[in-house]
């Protein structure tokens, strides 16, 4: 589910942590705000609230980096440079100080003129690009270098989106745009303001008649004047953006030879970020790998059991409207109760609730919200987690963890209207004839070779450090000492076998009840051999509880 660490390493340049990842050719970064009146004083509370959102999770984030470099540009009566070019990881008090000081930027004051402004925007470009160099040129040396061999620049504006497009490609088409990858616009838009409406489709797609075609990517957005619609466009930041070659070769029978495949190839985008990348005390409590991390941790004695996890309904979901790319994490069947401290009665009754809640959710295919009832307040430092609960045939639900807003990347997936080519279409229904079709899937049918595989790799490591089991054998039969050389007189005599785990040839046992205190050889044998001390009852056996007990097929999503 995570991206862990493969191989790591320290440079001679600040420590940098050398990732095996898909991650290595990110783009640097670049964000260029026209911090202009009277706009500016609606949009500034949006645009550093979801700014200084992003860099607390970016520089959070565990694994591959996904924003090397950020750099940050304001422009107001002049062109001001708030934050030189600096690694995003480890550097949160610096981001956090620089959005702060774009922040302070005064909304009042005089409106300067359009030729003004786009001079501005202009040298704002063209100096983040010196300053990409100058920064490549000195900190990076030999294989670093060809990770960061390109910038992305995003330019925040008011104004109309279409005119500052038209004036950057104006300005910059004379300029040296090699290590420009990428330049989006993102018009912020707002009913308060006069003329900000947004343009209709007929305006976006028509093009100004001078408009010209720069060497790199010029790219328009306009969104609403809000902090989700801003975060969305800024965690666009976290996608992958190498684009070297293809992820994913989808290989299908060809039914005209079949010694040929046909070939599919795709590329592969995260929806959302995994919370294992995110170090937290506690935890989001969303892990569900085992009942053990799904449990709350409980301090004090390793044998206090934890109290029950308490997930509390917030909303009803119908079962259409839940994306399958939302919910992460490994499923969890739950099933009514079979605590055998629970009186009879009151397990009656909990079966009886927990049957009537899964027919009544199935029935109206309807799914449940949960969430955990946190002891901590958000103003504390208390992390709220969410779960989808789905029912099933049986009588089990389904327990699966729900990404949360933080953590949800921007997924804008085009519906097609049209149909595919007659010519393609026939060529994908004739691949997928020559495939076998089931109602239901079974997964003991599918075999990995697993076994096989932790087999031949343990009798590989034996192969390789044979010294290991030469050592275990030398032990087990080594000789035992003398009785009284280097012996006490207070030593603890054997023990029987069938009172606890044989260890080796010298039936030692390890105690499960920590022996009376004793001062001579015949006293301890004695309380050792009349079982545990009085007032520790020897825990009873549970197997007449499984005699009556049904246990519950597993749930099927």
């Amino acid at each position: 589910m995570d991206n862990r660490k493969r191989s790591g390493g320290s440079s001679s340049s600040g420590g940098l942590v050398l990732w095996s990842s898909p991650f290595q050719r990110q783009p640097a970064r670049v964000l260029i705000v026209e911090a202009l009146p009277p706009w500016w004083s609606e949009t500034c509370t949006v645009l550093c609230e979801a700014l200084g959102n992003l860099l607390s999770l970016a520089c959070s984030l565990d694994g591959p980096c996904r924003i090397p470099l950020l750099s940050l540009y304001a422009i107001s009566r002049q062109q001001e440079c708030l934050l030189p070019f600096v690694q995003v990881r480890g550097n949160l008090a610096r981001l956090h100080s620089s959005v702060e000081e774009l922040r302070s930027i005064t909304g009042e004051g005089c409106i300067i003129g359009s030729t003004r402004g786009s001079d501005l925007l202009r040298q704002a470009v063209l100096d983040s690009l010196q300053q990409f160099k100058q920064y490549i040129r000195h900190t990076s040396t030999g294989s670093q270098t060809s990770n960061n061999l390109s910038v992305e620049i995003t330019v925040v504006t008011s104004q109309p989106g279409r005119r500052i497009v038209h004036q950057l490609e104006m300005g910059l088409k004379d300029a040296n745009l090699e290590s420009l990858k990428r330049l989006l616009v993102v018009q912020i838009y707002s009913a308060n303001n006069l003329g900000q409406d947004p343009p209709s489709p007929e305006a976006m797609d028509s093009e100004p008649e001078d408009s010209l075609m720069l060497g790199t990517e010029v790219d328009l957005r306009q969104v609403e004047n809000s902090v989700v619609a801003m975060e969305s466009v800024l965690k666009a930041w976290l996608h992958e953006y190498g684009g070297d070659r293809e992820h994913l070769h989808v290989m299908l029978p060809n039914p005209r030879d079949d010694l040929i495949p046909v070939c599919v190839k795709c590329d592969i985008q995260e929806r959302l970020i995994s919370p294992a990348l995110i170090p937290l005390t506690p935890s989001l409590g969303v892990k569900t790998e085992s009942i053990r991390d799904f449990l709350p941790v409980v301090k004090g004695s390793a044998n206090q059991t934890p109290p029950p996890q308490r997930l509390k309904a917030i909303k009803l979901l119908r079962a259409d409207g839940v994306c399958e790319s939302v919910l992460y994490g490994l499923p969890m069947v739950i099933r009514p109760t079979t605590c055998w401290q629970l009186d009879w009665d009151e397990m009656e009754t909990n079966h009886s609730l927990f049957h009537a809640l899964c027919h009544t959710l199935r029935s109206r295919d309807l799914f449940l919200l949960l969430q955990v009832e946190s002891t901590q307040t958000p103003a504390a430092g208390g992390v709220l987690s969410y779960y989808v609960l789905q029912p099933s045939p049986t009588l089990s639900l389904l327990l699966k963890p729900v990404v949360c807003r933080e953590l949800l990347l921007p997924c804008a997936l085009p519906v097609s209207a049209q149909d595919p080519a007659p010519s393609t279409m026939q060529t994908i229904q004739g691949c997928l004839s020559q495939l076998e079709e089931e109602f239901v899937l079974n997964p003991l049918s599918l075999r990995s070779h697993l076994y096989s595989h932790l087999r031949s790799r343990g009798l590989q490591s034996q192969q390789r450090y044979p010294y290991r089991h030469q050592s275990a054998v030398a032990r087990k039969h080594q000789p035992q000492p003398a009785e009284g050389a280097n012996s006490t007189s207070n030593r603890q005599p054997r023990q029987p076998q069938t009172q606890g785990r044989q260890l080796g040839t010298h039936n030692k046992v390890r105690a499960t009840v920590a022996p009376l205190p004793s001062s001579s050889s015949s006293s301890s044998f004695s309380s050792s051999s009349l079982g545990p001390p009085p007032g520790k009852a020897s825990r009873p056996t549970l197997s007449f509880l499984n005699s009556g007990c049904h246990q519950a097929p597993p749930a099927q999503p």
